[in-house]
């Protein structure tokens, strides 16, 4: 039992090397259509994803678990519990989902040797939790008796009664435990978080509907963060993760474009994400105007702020096509001036996003469904993956960062998400095809597929869950070979340059004439050629 729990550690956290930023948002029951809350997260980080399935286990009093760092070094071990619950990445066998943002924070609250990482604390939670409530208690356990050694992060955590956010930042070098609060986020509404601390006075919340350290103001005292005597309200977010216009523009931009699109009617300003000053900060939850569906919330992680006058695929840093990625550094400097590039929702940075369902009016097996997607939100293409299920795509957990492959799922969509950049605006609107009628067809297949799965658990669980996985792992499958097989169009149509039509023929098609004024514009000599 001791190996096998080394292999599965080893697997969890040699693959995930690095994480730059997310956007994570919690959808309460109340606030779709269907009744389902819903956990989304993309985790955006230069790094090679590898699907995981951790199944339900039994473990002997004496295990534990080895803690193997991102390059592969041997950092700790923490006992084992009785008993673990069954994991699809990040959503369990009990239909909680967990997602998350880093935040930051004061660097100095930075404890690096503590044992756990905020990953260790999603997996282990997941593991050991059915409940929400259970989920946060687990992880201040954690971070007690081991140590948490991240920055400040901020939580989404999902269950089938309750939504909560969480945040948490250490207490500095050498200091176990963390200084955490935690609020629920009421029933129909939407809240989100983009690097950047959210929770504010969280003490007009009720017991029931807010937890937190019993320190959390008296270690800010303590450390100079607050001023007892002031007038100022206790705001978690500024206390912790003071503002500063360099976050509110990387992180509140992001807050912003969601809440604009979820809520139109309410008209936000843009005036905090721009760092006007005296511009007061958007709510933590909002009400949407109307209840979203699945397809809703895949749409709205995919933005670039398109629509606005941020909009990612206008002007000339767009380029001829119109791209909408903006290739890192995000700042930079230049005659004494600090800029910077904005920072969307989607990006090429994102290794992969989730949006999961917990849907406590269904067998767990089936109410659980956790959608998957490799590579950039805005080219993926989202598959379905039950929490019953025993297995998963191979194509999905395979691969290596260093090594192309036409094996692995994230190198496939990373072939067509980079090759579209050539001819963005030629191109995005055959790859938003594709991608809508699969998914489009996964969506309308749901409810046939459910239900079948409902009525098999009836009469034989070990059947249920082979269908379920057959189901899952197929079509899996079949979305690389059609990505593929997209990837394969595409470098045939779009190729040097030029765009082949129906016949076959190549043409040319030139630049748009927007941007060759742009560029006569800057260089009105240099391409004129002399008048016969």
């Amino acid at each position: 039992m001791f190996k096998k729990m080394l292999l599965i550690s080893s697997l969890i956290f040699i693959v995930n090397i690095r994480t730059d930023a997310c956007t994570s948002a919690i959808i309460t029951k109340g606030a779709t259509k269907d009744g389902s809350a819903i956990c989304t997260y993309t985790c955006d980080g230069e790094f090679h994803p590898t699907l995981r399935y951790y199944p339900e286990a039994d473990h002997d009093p004496s295990d534990s678990v080895d803690i193997i760092d991102w390059s592969g070094n041997l950092r700790g071990k923490i006992s084992q519990v009785p008993h673990t619950y069954s994991v699809v990445k990040w959503m369990n066998q009990h239909q909680l989902a967990i997602g998350e943002t880093t935040f930051g924070g004061r660097e100095e609250l930075h404890n690096q040797n503590g044992l756990l990482h905020y990953e260790d604390l999603m997996l282990f939670t997941l593991q050991r939790a059915k409940t929400a409530r259970e989920a946060i208690k687990i992880m201040i356990d954690l971070t007690e008796e081991y140590g948490y050694r991240g920055e400040g992060e901020t939580f989404s955590i999902v269950g089938k009664k309750e939504a909560w956010l969480m945040e948490i930042i250490g207490k500095g070098p050498g200091v176990k435990g963390v200084i955490w609060v935690a609020v629920k986020v009421p029933d129909g509404y939407i809240t989100c978080h983009a690097n950047k601390a959210r929770i504010g006075d969280f003490t007009k919340y009720s017991k029931d509907e807010c937890m937190y350290s019993k320190d959390i103001k008296t270690f800010a005292i303590e450390n100079g963060y607050f001023e007892p005597d002031s007038q100022s309200t206790f705001r978690f977010c500024d206390v912790y993760c003071p503002p500063t216009p360099e976050n509110k523009r990387y992180s509140a931009s992001r807050v912003w474009s969601i809440y604009r699109r979820i809520a139109p009617s309410r008209i936000f300003t843009t005036y905090y994400h721009r760092g006007i000053k005296g511009a007061k900060p958007y709510p933590l939850w909002i009400k949407p105007d109307k209840k979203l569906a699945v397809k809703d919330v895949m749409s709205l992680m995919r933005d670039h702020y398109e629509g606005t006058k941020f909009d990612m695929t206008r002007g000339i840093d767009a380029g001829p096509y119109g791209t909408p990625n903006r290739w890192r550094p995000i700042t930079w400097k230049k005659n004494g001036n600090e800029y910077t590039w904005e920072r969307p929702i989607s990006t090429q940075q994102t290794a992969y996003s989730f949006i999961s369902q917990t849907r406590p009016f269904l067998p767990d097996e089936v109410g659980g469904l956790f959608w998957y997607g490799v590579d950039d939100t805005y080219f993926t293409c989202y598959i379905p993956l039950y929490i019953g299920i025993n297995d998963i795509p191979n194509s999905y957990a395979t691969g290596d960062f260093q090594k192309f492959s036409w094996d692995s799922a994230w190198w496939v969509f990373n072939f067509v998400s980079n090759y579209v950049h050539l001819k963005y605006s030629y191109m995005i609107p055959e790859i938003k095809k594709v991608q809508s009628n699969i998914e489009n067809m996964l969506l309308k297949n749901q409810y046939t597929v459910e239900q079948t799965a409902k009525l098999l658990l009836e009469i034989d669980h070990d059947l249920a869950v082979e269908y379920l996985t057959n189901y899952c792992v197929a079509n899996g499958e079949q979305v690389v070979e059609k990505w593929k097989e997209l990837g394969e169009y595409l470098i045939t149509k779009y190729n040097d340059g030029y765009v082949k039509n129906e016949s076959g023929e190549a043409m040319e098609k030139g630049y748009p004439d927007k941007w060759t004024e742009k560029v006569l514009k800057n260089r009105p000599e240099q391409f004129k050629l002399p008048k016969k």
